[in-house]
């Protein structure tokens, strides 16, 4: 799947699905990656939409402050370690926002021509990426990995993939699997939502790498927070169980092209509002004729 730029906006980023290698000789079920896992957890109709009808979305300008602002951290470790300081990343926000509006055109129309709203918005991506600095040096850490593509085939031949933000590895080959995070750290009660992704990639490192992660670890930009977690083999297996339920139940609403809507706290920032069956809209006839014959709604590359 690649992921395509329109003038009304931008198919919703899964950045998994810009990548990945051709899984040789095998012929798999289907893809899954945790953003697509959580879209269905969350509401199997905002699943429907992004995946299957690929509708496109106006960009936000909290989600390409966090593209943004990623972008500087994976450039960050390119330069010698004596120079990855707060001024430095400082003058990286200007040439990577340049840059994301060379691959996608769209996310300029979020702010007035010649308005005072860019500027503002320029600082708030100073601001959040300062806060960094107060949570790491870079200029102690050779990421092994930055951006990292990882795939993994289940027994069942469902493919599982992601994007790695940092991997680092010590010396003993203890594996830590960083994220970052633009947004505040959530409440205790959300925790374990919010860890579902680092644990899906774990379970794809261990069954690539043989080694399971020792440390997952969630840095929270937007509040200086940092959240970490020791998976254990248990712990994982859970989760690929888990993400083949959800495979199952994804399969089952495809044939009967029923994909509900789940109300709730997140429908406020949904773009796809005014075709929600909860907020008096109709989804548009469920596109049968591309999923008939197809190994997957969301097939891998």
């Amino acid at each position: 799947m690649t992921t395509e730029t329109t003038t009304a906006g931008v198919e919703p980023a899964d950045p998994s699905e810009r990548g990945g290698t051709p899984v040789d000789g095998v012929e798999v079920v289907g893809a899954l990656s945790p953003s697509r896992v959580g879209d269905f957890l969350s509401c199997p109709l905002l699943f429907r939409f992004r995946t299957i009808d690929r509708l496109p979305e106006p960009p936000s300008p909290a989600a390409v402050r966090g593209t943004v602002v990623h972008r500087v951290l994976e450039q960050l470790f390119d330069l010698p370690a004596a120079d990855r300081t707060p001024e430095t990343a400082d003058t990286m926000i200007a040439p990577a926002w340049a840059e994301l509006q060379e691959i996608e055109p769209a996310v300029a129309t979020m702010f007035p021509v010649d308005g005072p709203e860019i500027a503002a918005w320029l600082v708030s991506c100073r601001e959040t990426l300062r806060r960094y600095f107060d949570l790491e040096d870079p200029r102690r850490l050779e990421p092994a990995e930055r951006e990292l593509y990882v795939e993994t085939l289940t027994d069942t031949k469902l493919l599982l993939r992601g994007v790695v933000d940092r991997v680092d590895v010590a010396p003993d080959g203890a594996i830590r699997v960083v994220d970052y995070k633009t947004g505040a750290s959530p409440s205790e009660m959300f925790e374990g939502k919010v860890l579902f992704q680092l644990k899906f990639y774990a379970l794809v490192i261990w069954r690539t790498r043989g080694v399971v992660p020792k440390l997952l670890q969630l840095i929270y930009l937007g509040d200086g927070q940092v959240l970490r977690y020791e998976p254990d083999e248990h712990e994982l297996l859970s989760v690929e169980r888990k993400v083949q339920a959800v495979w199952q139940a994804i399969g089952q609403a495809t044939e009967r092209g029923e994909f509900q809507s789940r109300p709730g706290a997140l429908c406020q920032w949904c773009a796809h509002q005014a075709l929600c069956p909860s907020y008096g809209g109709s989804p548009p006839p469920f596109p049968f004729d591309k999923v008939r014959g197809a190994a997957s709604p969301a097939p891998a590359e």
